[in-house]
């Protein structure tokens, strides 16, 4: 299955760039990520410090990896301390990748470990996005 172009790619890159020239004001929401062509598959590692399992959504959707983690602590009931500032109670990093080549989504796999989230993309085998029709 080959990728059509889309008119509104440009649009994308665009977005992408003024996206990264703001999101270096805000380095705590910012996820930095590395994406790996390994030939037959993408590979998306992200550093997650601090999120559990739990926290962290992975989607797949057209040709974009969404990744998006939330972790927020609530207080404690019967926690005794006071504190005079209190900036951890909520933490959320976002990030969107438009993927080059069309990828097996039913071969999709993600592991977290240690902190750092690992998503393995095969590509798909497809060449050809059409479908042969039987004639009657």
């Amino acid at each position: 299955m080959t990728r059509r172009r889309s008119p509104f790619d440009e649009f994308e890159r665009l977005f992408d760039r003024m996206s990264d020239q703001f999101e270096d004001f805000d380095v705590e929401s910012r996820l930095a990520v590395d994406v790996e062509d390994t030939g037959d598959a993408f590979v998306v590692t992200a550093d997650l410090p601090g999120f559990e399992k739990e926290d962290i959504d992975v989607h797949l959707r057209d040709d974009a990896l969404q990744i998006d983690a939330t972790h927020e602590e609530s207080p404690e009931k019967d926690v005794k301390e006071q504190y005079i500032r209190r900036e951890r109670s909520k933490r959320s990093v976002s990030r969107s990748l438009s993927l080059p080549e069309a990828v097996d989504e039913d071969a999709v796999s993600a592991s977290f470990n240690n902190g750092v989230l690992t998503v393995e993309l095969p590509k798909s085998r497809d060449e050809d996005d059409s479908t042969s029709i039987d004639i009657a």
